[in-house]
């Protein structure tokens, strides 16, 4: 009897210490891209991958939120928890839910005496209740990926089909001023955009101002500073650390180099993708001691890519923020 209860209990022993680290480990990696959480809209090349350049010669990670993605949350439909930071990451999602809806209901059947798997019957039946829930999750994602395709035209811009995207560094000059480069960028089916190193005093000034007002809490100017859909994200991050009761500041930022990864027009929106490479201090401190839990007073140099757009008759404003 001894030996035919042990296998019994190692399996669940297995199968709790699967449950506890699934959270865990999906929390680390939340933690550990806490410094952005990428997001926005880049046209109708908002999920190519930008080409890599001399400052990002990493591929930048695809939009981690974005309006014209399928099934993701509509910006204007409320917040989403997310972690502190400048641009954070949403909660830990749909995957994070399921592990800990698992984790929960067998600790709370352990609670009551009916052991880890109380009111499942037995290991087979827990198995299949994961594909249960794995075939769910697979429809209601095809379901809102038709919705969302059906809906999209509400929210796109009027675009042209893109052209073939700019190589790295093509036709660009060094602007050893700000550590820029600057050309034309690839175009679609307009003329090729030009990016003059006036628009790249206009990047380099929104890098800062940005970072400044995130600081500040001042949604209102980022109003001025970014797309509505952008500053809705900003928005989440701001009220999910005064949930958390944290407050996040980014200073001391300063450009270190940044060059054109492509650049284009679609109908009358103008699109600017740049890598930029600055310095920072980025730190979350606790709003009742001001201690600090994340980040630190040091300087630390980052990379990330950054979408810009114009209107005709208005200036630059960030439309999207990736990662590298």
């Amino acid at each position: 009897m001894i030996f035919r209860k042990r296998p019994s209990a190692i399996i669940k022993t297995l199968v709790v210490a699967a449950a506890l680290a699934m959270p865990v480990a999906i929390a680390v990696s939340s933690a550990a891209d806490a410094r952005v959480g990428g997001g926005g809209s880049r046209g109708s090349r908002t999920w190519s991958a930008p080409p890599t350049t001399r400052t990002a010669p990493n591929a930048a990670q695809p939009m981690q939120r974005s309006i014209t993605q399928p099934g993701a949350t509509n910006p204007a439909a409320g917040a989403a928890a997310s972690r502190g930071g400048f641009f954070n990451r949403p909660g830990m999602g749909m995957l994070g839910g399921l592990a800990a809806g698992f984790l929960g209901a067998g600790l709370f059947g352990m609670l009551f005496g009916g052991g880890l798997f109380s009111g499942l019957g037995s290991l087979s039946s827990i198995f299949g209740l994961v594909i249960q829930l794995a075939l769910i999750y697979f429809v209601v994602r095809l379901a809102m990926s038709w919705w969302q395709r059906r809906n999209a035209s509400a929210y796109a811009s009027a675009s042209a089909a893109p052209g073939p995207a700019l190589a790295p560094d093509q036709g660009t000059l060094a602007n050893a001023r700000s550590g820029f480069g600057f050309g034309l960028g690839g175009g679609s089916n307009d003329a090729p955009l030009e990016i003059k190193p006036d628009d790249y005093d206009a990047f380099e000034r929104l890098l800062g101002e940005v970072n400044d007002a995130w600081s500040n809490q001042d949604i209102a100017r980022l109003h001025t500073l970014a797309t509505p859909e952008m500053v809705s994200y900003f928005t989440q991050d701001l009220n999910a650390n005064k949930e958390r009761g944290v407050v996040n500041t980014v200073s001391s930022v300063k450009l270190l180099q940044g060059d054109l990864a492509e650049a284009w027009r679609e109908g009358q929106t103008d699109y600017a993708t740049v890598a930029l490479r600055y310095a920072l201090i980025d730190k979350t401190v606790e709003q009742a001691t001001g201690k600090i839990v994340e980040g630190s007073d040091t300087p630390t140099e980052v990379t990330d890519v950054w979408t810009f757009t114009r209107r005709p008759g208005s200036g630059w404003e960030v439309s999207a923020i990736q990662f590298t």
